[in-house]
This record gives C-alpha cells, structure tokens and sequence, in this order.
C-alpha cells in the first residue's frame, strides 16, 4: 500500500508542477509475454533532459513541444543508450528508442526490447540525469503479468536487480 501511495504521489508531482526543487524520473516496463518483449516509457522533465542535452552535445538544443528536428530524437538516443542498461535472465540487451512526445511539463520516451522469449531476472542500471543532478532519483516499475515490482535508484546506488522466478 505505501508503494501505491508514493507511487500516486511522485506521479500527481511529475504532472503537477511546472518549476520544480527535486530530480525524480519514472520509467514503467512491462513485460509483453505474446510479443515477447519489454515495453519502456520514461518519463522525465522537459527543463531537465534540456539541460542535460545542452551540456553533453550541443548548447544551442531547445526542446520544442511543436516540433524538434530529428537530430532532437538522435541525442535522446545516445543518452539514454549510454544511461540505461538492462540485462534480462542475466543477459545484456538493447533497447530501440522509438520516440517521444511532450506531456506537459514532461517528455515522455518510448522504448522497446524485442526477442525476450521468458522474463525470469531483471537488473536494470539507470542513470540517467545523475550526470547533472546529484540528488537525482530514478523510479522504475517493472510489471510482469499479475506481479509488479519497484526499484529507487540514486547516485551511488544506480543498479538493482528484480527477480520474477520467486
């Protein structure tokens, strides 16, 4: 019941304000078992990922909500290829960046792992916007069939491991 209610909490704040004084992200992963695959959003503050943008590629990026150029969708991908990591049954797989869209004050990222024939374990290392926040936490959701699981991740502590075999 606490996980619901932080849950509802960090979701009704992520939708809620426009300036904000902590660094939080969510992502949801769902195990699709008849496409066996690993469905992902990530959610994150549109000033945020900007600036963490800014200072690793380019400082002239403005995250436009009525249309970014497709360079915008090539740094997301770099990022969050080089923040993100996943193993699944203790075997390191890649993810497919399919897109993003503006929700407010958050972009909202889409990614997918293909070719995930059973989801047994799952370590997932997600640092992203450590590099530029140090107070940054990253809430992930992992929900396979009837059993969800939940993970906080914080510098120094950016990996963690779910098991669903149990």
């Amino acid at each position: 019941m606490k996980k619901v209610i932080f849950f509802l909490l960090i979701t009704f704040t992520l939708s809620s304000f426009t300036a904000h004084k902590f660094y939080v992200s969510v992502t949801q992963i769902e195990y699709n078992k008849e496409q066996e695959s690993l469905q992902i959003i990530t959610r994150v503050f549109i000033d945020d990922i900007e600036n963490v943008l800014k200072e690793r590629y380019n400082d002239a990026i403005l995250l436009d909500v009525k249309g970014d150029d497709l360079k915008i969708n090539e740094y997301f991908k770099k990022y969050f290829t080089q923040k993100l990591k996943i193993k699944v049954n203790d075997k390191e797989v890649s993810f497919t960046f399919l897109g993003k869209e503006y929700e407010d004050d958050l972009v909202v990222c889409y990614l997918e792992i293909e070719n995930i024939p059973s989801l047994e374990t799952i370590e997932i290392t997600n640092e992203i916007l450590m590099d530029l926040f140090e107070e940054q936490q990253n809430i992930v959701h992992v929900k396979k069939e009837n059993q969800r699981k939940s993970l906080i991740l914080e510098k120094g502590k950016s990996e963690g491991l779910l098991n669903f075999s149990k």
